[in-house]
């Protein structure tokens, strides 16, 4: 291999999956499958002292997250409220996307109807966005996400755009499908 070809990095095909150090892998496991709808798909055998858990979307994934139990979660740091501009340094959210808006919609009334909080609900330039919080307070930001045409005529402008929704308010449980398209050669 030539030094000029390895001093360019290769283009990853996209994130494989994530893994949350968690204070109750318990509360985390109910999270993850009873609000958001992973199934467990594997745990981390005795011969690693370590308590890990495997998550996935669905058949065709090996495994989406990963959940770590903290070894002493009482001396963890206490749980803060998630907010998009939080000062502390960590993964701010992670994207959960339903495959379609049907999906999507029956996701939030799931969520409203087990008393889930929308800390921010909205409607982005690529995406219809609904965030909330697990047990560790980490961001999730539930979505679907808008036709490839809607957005990629002016990707950085679809990215700039939010419409905030009351996420108490009836709306919260509504979808616009008047969608904004964004295209840079039209003015």
């Amino acid at each position: 291999m030539s030094s000029a070809a390895s001093s360019r990095p290769a283009r990853p095909a996209g994130v494989n999956h994530l893994v949350l150090n968690v204070r109750d892998i318990e509360a985390s496991h109910r999270f993850y499958t009873e609000m958001l709808g992973f199934e467990q798909c594997g745990v981390l055998g005795d011969h690693i002292p370590m308590t890990m858990q495997f998550y996935r979307a669905g058949p065709g994934h090996h495994h989406d997250i990963a959940l770590v139990q903290v070894r002493e979660a009482e001396a963890a740091k206490p749980v803060e409220q998630w907010s998009m501009g939080s000062g502390r340094s960590a993964i701010n959210h992670i994207a959960i996307c339903y495959p379609d808006r049907d999906a999507w919609l029956s996701q939030l009334e799931h969520l409203k109807s087990q008393g889930v909080e929308f800390l921010v609900r909205g409607e982005h330039g690529m995406t219809h966005s609904a965030y909330i919080a697990d047990p560790d307070g980490n961001g999730i930001e539930v979505l679907y996400e808008l036709p490839e045409e809607v957005w990629a005529g002016d990707v950085n402008a679809a990215l700039n755009y939010f419409k905030p929704i009351d996420g108490n308010s009836p709306e919260a449980l509504e979808d616009n499908t008047d969608y904004k398209v964004f295209d840079s050669t039209r003015s």
